[in-house]
């Protein structure tokens, strides 16, 4: 992640009301037969938001405004909770220890990148986790629960560590549990406020979009 972040977090009471989610970048040609192909431009999909949708008050309008101010408009980025996806698991379920595969030991490696994977029978695709939630990791290795002491979590980049003397041993299947933030900055430098036309009714369009490691 860029210098440019503050590890703050979009008021939540706003980011319940937005609208927007993944985003994919797909090349289709069409082919002389009548066939087409596809390919993949991004490796993974980047998340757009409109947090204007979240807007009910003219109090809520002052704090994206104060908080739009406080990054500088694009210059910092900032943490923003999805409202349908913040869990290692479905948002209504509680995290476990053992939602997400985020490793294999081999008796060395002490950090482990969270990740999580969405996937079907048809295929599936691993997301890297860089901004979780302080306090509210779970681990287990080959099913076992590990205690809070033995590891620890480096929340501005989703890398958790065992500490000496608990490593996974070779071949342990290393999983976690998780809330996360998605990173992501102001896709403007200009923000419209019309009290006139926000009390009939107007909402302001306030976009954001994630950044990428």
């Amino acid at each position: 992640m860029d210098q440019g972040f503050h590890e703050v977090r979009f008021p939540l009471r706003l980011a319940l009301g937005t609208s927007g989610g993944p985003v994919r970048r797909t090349d289709i040609v069409s082919l002389s037969n009548g066939r087409e192909t596809r390919n993949n431009r991004w490796s993974a999909a980047r998340r757009h938001y409109d947090a204007g949708s979240g807007i009910r008050s003219i109090d809520d309008l002052y704090a994206v405004v104060a908080f739009f101010e406080a990054r500088s408009g694009q210059l910092h980025g900032f943490r923003f909770r999805d409202p349908l996806d913040f869990r290692s698991g479905s948002p209504g379920q509680a995290v476990t220890a053992r939602d997400q595969v985020i490793g294999t030991g081999d008796g060395q490696t002490a950090g482990f990148p969270l990740v999580k994977t969405y996937a079907d029978a048809g295929g599936g695709t691993v997301r890297e986790i860089g901004k979780p939630v302080a306090g509210t990791l779970l681990v287990s290795v080959d099913g076992t629960a590990i205690p809070f002491e033995r590891v620890s979590l480096d929340a501005a980049t989703g890398i958790v560590t065992f500490a000496p003397g608990h490593v996974p041993p070779a071949g342990a299947v290393v999983r976690a549990g998780f809330e996360f933030d998605v990173p992501v900055r102001f896709d403007t430098d200009r923000i419209d406020v019309d009290l006139a036309q926000f009390r009939a009714g107007r909402i302001p369009n306030i976009p954001l979009v994630e950044i990428r490691p």
